[in-house]
């Protein structure tokens, strides 16, 4: 039975297709060349797109500007899939043209919970007790043990 080698992420190739059909799709939306009345009254930002290992499904992750207005930009999204599938396959030059998935980003809500993690009474108290450990020289051992500086 042959030994199967085990994923560590997309390949270049995956990458280097994800990067061209975000930059297609971020094109399509600024220029407007999609007639919808909630896609002109959003700007949609288009951070990531994912390729499947055969490249025939691009997963894109976008967010209107601004957070707001998700749920109806994205069934706009979904709704103009065909014509921005086509529009994808114009611009990229693939044998097949990927078919494109919608889903919300959700990289500024985790960093925004990083922010928060950092704000806590705990992470400053140990960042304070560490900050003081620097300048402490009694804090690794003797008095200028360790300390380069004279």
């Amino acid at each position: 039975m042959p030994k199967r080698f085990e994923s560590r992420g997309p390949s270049q190739r995956q990458q280097r297709v994800a990067e061209l059909v975000r930059h297609a799709l971020a094109e399509v939306l600024q220029r407007g060349d999609i007639s919808d009345d909630v896609l002109a009254s959003h700007i949609v930002t288009v951070p990531e797109v994912r390729m499947s290992p055969d490249l025939k499904l691009a997963t894109a992750y976008v967010m209107p500007m601004g957070g707001q207005d998700e749920k109806p930009v994205l069934a706009a999204l979904e709704r103009h899939r065909k014509l921005l599938r086509a529009e994808v396959a114009r611009r990229v030059n693939l044998k097949f043209a990927p078919e494109l998935r919608f889903r919300r980003d959700e990289t500024f809500d985790e960093a925004d919970r990083i922010e928060a993690l950092l704000r806590t009474d705990e992470v400053r108290r140990d960042l304070d007790v560490s900050s003081d450990d620097d300048h402490d020289p009694d804090a690794a051992g003797r008095p200028g043990e360790g300390d380069l500086r004279d």
